[in-house]
């Protein structure tokens, strides 16, 4: 292992993240030295500035995955070698935000009537009625349902807290209500 690869491995460790971000950061630095033939530490704005050009131009990545990128050199540079002045060299692309789709009401039920049997009818009303992420409901357990109160708790989603519960109200509507941590 290299010096380097070793500092901002510790650097990340240090601030405890994730072992996929911890792998695609060292996986993102290490590219971009083998683009240069060089390594990461004796390049500069220059390079830099080269690099993301050249992932938006040439490899053509969209905006959100050279955000992604720019954030691990953004940490290379300035958290692990402390060269705060790079951040300016590292913009962030701009990505235009897109709307959602919104579908009518004979749409939703179209979709839901075509789920092929009552599992999949059950899982698309819940996701449709509540909101929810697909991730939560995947981790929904019955114990997180309390139909005498019509409420559904969310929890272990990210950060491992509740993030909400979805109370169903009279009339079918179901409103989200956000718990603190502490509150769960």
């Amino acid at each position: 292992m290299t010096r380097l690869r070793k500092m901002i491995l510790e650097e990340l460790q240090r601030r405890n993240y994730s072992a996929i971000t911890t792998r695609n950061y060292l996986r993102v630095v290490t590219e971009f030295a083998k683009h240069f033939g060089k390594s990461p530490d004796k390049l500069g704005p220059n390079e830099l500035r080269t690099y993301q050009a050249y992932l938006l131009t040439e490899r053509r990545l969209t905006p959100g995955t050279v955000v992604n990128r720019v954030a691990a050199l953004r940490f290379f540079f300035v958290k692990t070698h402390k060269r705060h002045q790079f951040r300016e060299f590292l913009p962030y692309p701009r990505d235009r935000r897109r709307l959602p789709t919104v579908l009518s009401q004979e749409e939703v039920s179209q979709l839901i009537n075509g789920a092929g049997n009552l599992f999949r009818r059950t899982l698309l009303m819940t996701l449709y009625g509540t909101g929810m992420r697909r991730a939560e409901l995947a981790r929904l357990k019955a114990g997180d349902v309390d139909s005498q109160r019509m409420i559904i708790r969310v929890v272990e989603v990210r950060d491992h807290y509740a993030r909400m519960d979805v109370e169903q109200r009279a009339g079918g509507q179901a409103t989200m209500v956000s718990r603190p941590p502490g509150m769960c």
